[in-house]
């Protein structure tokens, strides 16, 4: 008997040692799972969405590995081409290394990027903008998921907005949120345009913006990004804490490139906390079926 329970502990440790291993390894070198926790991408990322990253994609440094802040090493290595402007990226902040970001790619060494009166520029080019439209941010308190919002002649429930009693015919993103209050400046309904913006590159991809004349974000200096950095920007660009503010001000700055952890791939799931993950009958209003395994560009 003695040697029956030698032998189950024996191998209880191997199942636990070996399967532990095998997900180090596929996290590191294959794909990786992150949730979003910021709108700072919206609409092309909602909060709730969880994601898959392509670790191969531009190879491996020291922050593709568990411990990789201990700087055992520098450099890159079996990277298969560099990332390129408009690739959606998870990195590491340079300022925090507990923390990790996603970010569109918007500038490569020797770039010039600069924004006036909102609008984006490269090289000293303004980048093409178009096809403006409606989108809504609706950022509720829990409080009201059972009773919904409403206001003049629009309606929110669950994962669904209405407008004299019509479902919109343009994008939107709900969230429903624990410690906020309507009004407080986190909660509300927020109001924004959603446009097409087109690349140098020619990826287009969308963006949302409040106005063009934000005083911190639309209008700023002309940044060149140096050797071996990167400058990333959100999607909503009057609300993301990006490459436009520097290290000084507590913000990104230019992120070298051996914190770039991975492209982002596809959305595997997706939810808008409306209620816990237990609560089955409650996930037509809480799951985004809409989202799950959608790819991002």
């Amino acid at each position: 008997m003695p040697l029956k329970n030698k032998n189950a502990a024996r191998e209880w440790f191997n199942t636990i040692f070996y399967g532990g291993l095998i997900a180090i390894i596929f996290r590191s070198l294959l794909l990786e799972p992150f949730n979003i926790p910021s709108g700072s991408m919206i609409p092309t990322l909602h909060v709730g969405d969880h994601i898959f990253v392509e670790k191969w994609a531009y190879g491996y440094s020291r922050y593709s590995f568990p411990f990789g802040s201990w700087k055992l090493w520098n450099g890159r290595f079996l990277a298969r081409h560099e990332p390129s402007v408009g690739d959606v990226v998870v990195f590491r902040n340079p300022t925090n290394e507990s923390m990790d970001y996603v970010k569109r790619l918007i500038g490569t060494p020797g770039d010039r990027i600069q924004m006036r009166d909102g609008r984006l520029y490269i090289n000293g080019e303004m980048v093409k903008r178009e096809n403006p439209r409606p989108y809504i941010i609706a950022r509720l308190p829990k409080s009201m998921r059972s009773v919904g919002y409403y206001h003049s002649d629009m309606s929110i429930k669950g994962n669904k907005i209405w407008v004299n009693n019509n479902p919109v015919d343009f994008d939107y993103t709900i969230e429903y949120v624990s410690d906020c209050r309507m009004g407080d400046g986190n909660c509300g309904v927020f109001n924004m345009t959603e446009y097409d913006e087109t690349l140098p590159n020619g990826v287009t991809h969308k963006i949302i913006e409040l106005s063009d004349n934000n005083p911190q974000s639309d209008n700023t200096i002309e940044y060149t990004v140096p050797d071996k950095t990167l400058f990333f920007m959100g999607d909503d660009r009057d609300f993301s804490f990006d490459s436009r503010w520097g290290r000084d001000v507590g913000g990104i700055g230019f992120v070298p490139r051996d914190n770039v952890l991975g492209r982002v791939w596809f959305i595997w799931y997706s939810h808008n906390y409306y209620a816990p993950m237990l609560a089955i009958w409650s996930w037509g209003n809480k799951m985004r079926w809409n989202r799950f395994g959608t790819g991002v560009n």
